[in-house]
């Protein structure tokens, strides 16, 4: 039975940097026993307080993001790691006291005197771990699924993104107490180490190769983990679609954080009579755009050197041998810009296997285009890959887009825009495969946080385990017999019945 938490007043300020992160867990762990289920009301008070953390320190939070990156448009920080975060932490809100609700099933079976029911009930302490890129909206969000399901809660965002770390830090024992919600940085130690933590549920998103290290970790504990992971998402431009609007789009996505998002569009596939023209206005588009980057503030810079001087390594590497780039560079300016760490937007063509960027992400803004002349080329290729976290589809709803979609594998799809899935709070947010296992977002994530628990009572005359134990009479050997030979009758009916569609 649910019940409001007792909680430990937040007036008394206390910061996660007072204990190690073996403590806080124990901390967690040991309130989250002492007070039980929390009940709705429990629930979306620290759901409303996570929001509050954000919106009330957004300027401040949006000041560190652009320290941490070097250049990044305070418009994307307060729209995609604040007010980004509010729609899933308001449907959470809404939905958490109807999907806590035990649920009944099998009602005929209910009639005959076997109830069932799913408990839903929380794991009890969550760990996440969070990436550099949007180092808020991929933290906070899964916290605000675990908080709806009922769980206490251990953040550790990357820190290559320190100073938004601290600011968080800083303020959430203002909101919260380490019994509720911690935030663990590097002082506590490393990302690593976080992942050796035995909580109830391992949440993380990143790489796949750091995803993979991960959950060998939680292995070893048997901890449960969600993976949200990366991956080269394709485009295809359909053969009537609107040439503008796919360039556009294209463009516009492929530099959407610098490209340092794992949603980006990654390489393209375009119509062979098109290819050019298509290029062509992805090149106008950018430039139009862009009258300016290295000292453009709304340019987004690498995150730091290492990344830069991977990013350079891929173009480089691809032209060394043989591909073609195109890049829009404004005049007076020297690009690629080490210091500022920015790098010119790029078109890459006649990318073949054997250079590097055929098969690593890029996470910058770089794209390659392809040309096809039959839709089997782009699924062949798409298939041949590892399965992505979203793919593009430029065009109507037609027989070829069904095609894509039955052909290959990825997280999602979107049609004609950018990262639309992450606006339906209905919608699942996962990939498959190498780009992940597992999801969230509405009530997908309160699933992901949650143990659905089965409940089942009898009053029923005859028992189960007297049927299943000796000594069997012929009353159950007749039975037995009965069971198989309905079974026979009711699957060659199936097997008839679909053969003849």
């Amino acid at each position: 039975m649910t019940k409001p938490a007792e909680l430990t007043p937040t007036d008394t300020h206390v910061s996660s940097d007072q204990h190690t992160m073996t403590e806080l867990l124990e901390i967690q762990r040991a309130a989250f026993l002492r007070d039980g289920i929390p009940d709705a009301k429990t629930r979306i008070d620290r759901i409303a307080r996570l929001a509050a953390l954000l919106l009330d320190h957004s300027d401040e939070i949006a000041q560190a993001l652009t320290a941490d990156f070097g250049s990044r448009p305070r418009e994307l920080s307060l729209m995609a790691d604040i007010a980004g975060c509010m729609l899933d932490l308001a449907h959470q809100r809404r939905s958490v006291a109807k999907w806590m609700k035990e649920t009944k099933t099998s009602k005929v079976m209910g009639v005959a005197g076997f109830k069932q029911s799913i408990r839903h009930e929380p794991l009890g302490v969550v760990g996440i771990m969070g990436p550099w890129n949007f180092p808020l909206q991929l933290t906070i969000v899964p916290a605000g699924s675990a908080f709806a399901a009922g769980n206490r809660v251990l953040i550790r965002p990357s820190s290559i993104t320190a100073k938004t770390t601290d600011v968080i830090a800083k303020y959430a024992p203002d909101y919260f107490s380490i019994e509720e919600f911690a935030v663990i940085t590097s002082r506590h130690g490393s990302g690593s180490d976080f992942a050796k933590l035995k909580v109830d549920h391992m949440f993380f998103t990143g790489s796949p190769e750091v995803g993979a290290s991960v959950a060998s970790e939680a292995g070893k504990n048997l901890v449960p983990v969600t993976l949200e992971l990366g991956g080269k998402n394709p485009v295809v431009v359909d053969t009537d679609a609107d040439l503008t609007k796919a360039a556009n789009l294209v463009a516009d996505a492929r530099l959407v954080n610098g490209g340092q998002l794992c949603l980006c569009p990654d390489y393209v596939f375009v119509p062979e009579a098109k290819h050019d023209e298509f290029i062509d206005k992805v090149i106008a588009r950018w430039t139009a755009n862009l009258p300016t980057i290295v000292d453009n503030p709304q340019f987004t810079a690498t995150i730091n050197e290492k990344n830069y001087n991977r990013i350079v390594g891929l173009i480089d590497d691809a032209v060394s041998l043989g591909a073609t780039k195109r890049q829009v560079i404004p005049a007076g300016e020297q690009l690629p810009d080490a210091g500022r760490r920015k790098i010119a937007p790029t078109i890459l063509t006649g990318v073949k296997a054997g250079m590097k960027i055929e098969e690593d992400e890029v996470f910058g803004p770089v794209l390659t285009v392809y040309p096809y002349r039959n839709l089997s080329e782009a699924i062949n290729r798409i298939a041949a890959n590892p399965h992505p976290l979203t793919m593009y589809w430029c065009g109507n709803r037609n027989e070829r887009f069904e095609r894509l979609a039955d052909g290959t594998r990825s997280g999602a799809i979107n049609g004609n825009d950018f990262a639309l899935h992450l606006f339906g709070p209905e919608l699942p947010f996962g990939g498959v495969g190498r780009s992940g296992m597992g999801g969230y977002h509405g009530k997908t994530g309160f699933d992901t946080f949650s143990h659905r628990r089965a409940v089942a009572f009898s009053t029923m005359p005859l028992t189960v385990a007297t049927m299943m134990s000796p000594p069997f009479a012929k009353r159950d050997t007749k039975l037995a017999d009965g069971q198989i030979k309905m079974w026979r009758k009711l699957n060659a009916r199936a097997l008839k019945k679909a053969r003849k569609k």
